[in-house]
């Protein structure tokens, strides 16, 4: 039987919703930092960029030689599980600071 310790290989998140909170966080952010934040190719950021678009998550406009970003906030959720939640609750929740037990005790961490 294997060990806790050895299941590394998954996540919590997508690569989608990682490109998808780096570009709400800076919406003129270059792909090319987007994939080094993300750890993944440009071409895969490209692609998932394109995904999001096409799924209505995302527009994106020219802005001289870059490209400025919009969020779609009121944009469901894909998974049926998930489909009354928004990407602007999505995004409201992950980017929220974590809080520690000790730090809701009026104690920093």
């Amino acid at each position: 039987m294997e060990s806790h310790a050895n299941r590394t290989s998954w996540t919590f998140l997508t690569n989608h919703a990682r490109v998808l909170s780096v570009i709400a966080r800076d919406p003129d952010v270059r792909l090319r930092d987007v994939a080094l934040t993300c750890r993944l190719t440009e071409r895969a950021v490209q692609t998932i960029v394109s995904d999001l678009e096409t799924a209505g998550y995302l527009t994106h406009e020219r802005a001289g030689r870059r490209n400025r970003y919009q969020i779609t906030p009121d944009t469901r959720l894909r998974h049926p599980a998930e489909a009354n939640s928004t990407v602007e609750a999505l995004l409201r929740v992950w980017d929220q600071e974590p809080r520690t037990a000790s730090a809701e005790a009026g104690n920093p961490a």
